[in-house]
């Protein structure tokens, strides 16, 4: 059966937040260098949009999809290590706050979450930033399929507690096993204003 989020397309890559023009609705991806953000765009839209690598960091842009005319999904560069010249990386962190106190759409920002490693320095440091920002959040774990079945449910609620969450409020997903992803599409596409509409 089609989804709305199969309809998404890339719509454009910017370094500069204020070149991305206006929209109804949108929702960001955000985590650290190798979180699977750009997996796990392509898992909830079910096709290859977002290019993927073995080398944390490929995504050096603010990348936008569009599900709908002006409602969408952005993915957001990876923080912490990633390949690229210095300069360039330092530069993405104006870029990363830029677009999030920049956009006045924004319904949701997802941080994404290793679940087997857990969040890093910098992933509480973002979630601080967000709810000091009174910004809207959302934590993902990704790669859960790299958990022993036989501790998920221990381990889940050791990744909630580590991020001040209730196990259950936080998304659980696997992009490889498909874990979660029916349950995250419905999320966004909700999120976005699109659910319920033919791709």
């Amino acid at each position: 059966m089609a989804h709305a989020l199969d309809a998404v397309r890339f719509l454009l890559g910017d370094t500069d937040p204020g070149k991305l023009g206006p929209s109804l609705a949108e929702v960001a991806f955000v985590g650290r260098s190798n979180s699977g953000k750009s997996t796990m765009i392509n898992a909830l839209c079910r096709k290859d949009l977002a290019n993927t690598s073995s080398t944390p960091g490929r995504t050096r842009t603010i990348n936008v999809y569009e599900a709908a005319p002006r409602r969408r999904i952005v993915d957001l560069p990876g923080y912490g290590f990633a390949a690229g010249p210095a300069a360039s990386r330092a530069g993405w962190g104006a870029m990363i706050e830029g677009y999030l106190m920049g956009s006045k759409t924004l319904a949701a920002v997802f941080v994404l979450v290793d679940a087997k490693l857990g969040p890093t320095k910098l992933d509480l440091d973002m979630l601080r930033w967000l709810q000091a920002e009174s910004l809207p959040w959302r934590v993902v774990a990704t790669k859960t399929d790299q958990v022993k079945s036989s501790r998920a449910s221990v381990r889940r609620r050791e990744v909630a507690h580590a991020v001040g969450m209730a196990p259950q409020a936080m998304a659980w997903v696997s992009s490889r096993a498909g874990t979660g992803i029916g349950e995250l599409r419905n999320e966004v596409a909700k999120l976005i204003g699109v659910a319920g509409q033919k791709s």
